[in-house]
């Protein structure tokens, strides 16, 4: 019986790296479905994705892969697309974003499972509970930070967690957490950073007149807010907005963006390249 596999992959830019791939492929039966790729002219980086069929196991296109990496300098990772990543949610007291990636995952619309949700408040504990998901409910203080961090990385452990989504998780990660969990945390946030900073983000906006609003995910690293950028979202606004209607908006364009970037991480559909991302969205 067939499955199905996503290959991403990323080497120096060369003529003949789709060729091999494809031909490597098709020697193999492997049938594809989708493809697409890109090259950086300025970082002389090739980048592609691959989604095809095969009956071989996953063991065994693994090393046709690996003994073709060394002849185009590739790095690459292959995903079975029936294994759904195990994704940790962290959040706060907005409760719009988990909301939101609770229904898509029950719905079928985000391909993942959510095996668990931590916040450092227990507000949305009825919520997570009513999808039948464990709330773990983890105080924060600046003298308790390292030992909650603590905690967090033994449920990322138990529960096998491939992804941590931060659905408006009000808290800064450590350095030393962003490094161990590298590639693996996607955060929102309003994309008034670093122009609207503090507390009320939505009513400085009004008060600067702005006509658009927008949030911002991305891959999270010690910079704050400046990893690299996944999905980014905007609303036209006008002077008939008040705060509260910017803030009802800013809470659908953070559903929106972060709801692509999880499913595309999740389609195996981003490629870091840098400081930024190449997306392959369907």
């Amino acid at each position: 019986m067939s499955s199905e596999y996503v290959l991403t992959l990323s080497c120096p830019d060369r003529p003949g790296v789709v060729a091999a791939v494809s031909g490597l492929l098709a020697a193999h039966g492997c049938n594809i479905t989708e493809s697409q790729q890109f090259g950086d002219a300025g970082a002389g980086r090739f980048f592609m994705r691959v989604q095809f069929t095969s009956d071989l196991a996953e063991a065994g296109l693994r090393g046709l892969f690996a003994g073709l990496a060394p002849e185009l300098a590739m790095e690459f990772r292959l995903h079975d697309l029936a294994v759904k990543p195990r994704v940790l949610v962290m959040v706060s007291k907005l409760g719009h974003c988990l909301n939101d990636l609770l229904y898509r995952t029950r719905s079928g619309l985000l391909d993942i499972e959510i095996v668990a949700v931590v916040s450092n408040h227990p507000d949305l504990r009825p919520l997570t509970q009513s999808y039948g998901i464990d709330y773990h409910h983890l105080p924060i203080t600046p003298e308790t930070k390292q030992r909650q961090e603590a905690e967090v990385l033994t449920l990322v452990d138990h529960y096998r967690v491939d992804l941590v989504v931060l659905a408006r998780y009000m808290q800064v990660l450590s350095e030393d957490l962003c490094a161990k969990l590298s590639g693996r945390v996607i955060n929102i946030h309003h994309s008034f950073l670093p122009s609207f900073k503090g507390a009320k983000p939505y009513h400085q906006a009004h008060s600067r007149g702005v006509k658009l609003i927008g949030a911002t995910a991305h891959y999270v690293t010690a910079d704050l807010d400046e990893g690299p950028i996944i999905e980014q979202e905007v609303a036209r606004v006008d002077h008939t907005h008040s705060p509260e209607d910017l803030a009802a908006m800013g809470r659908d364009v953070e559903r929106l963006a972060l709801a692509r970037a999880v499913r595309w991480h999740a389609e195996q559909r981003v490629l870091l390249d840098g400081h930024k991302t190449i997306v392959f969205p369907r």
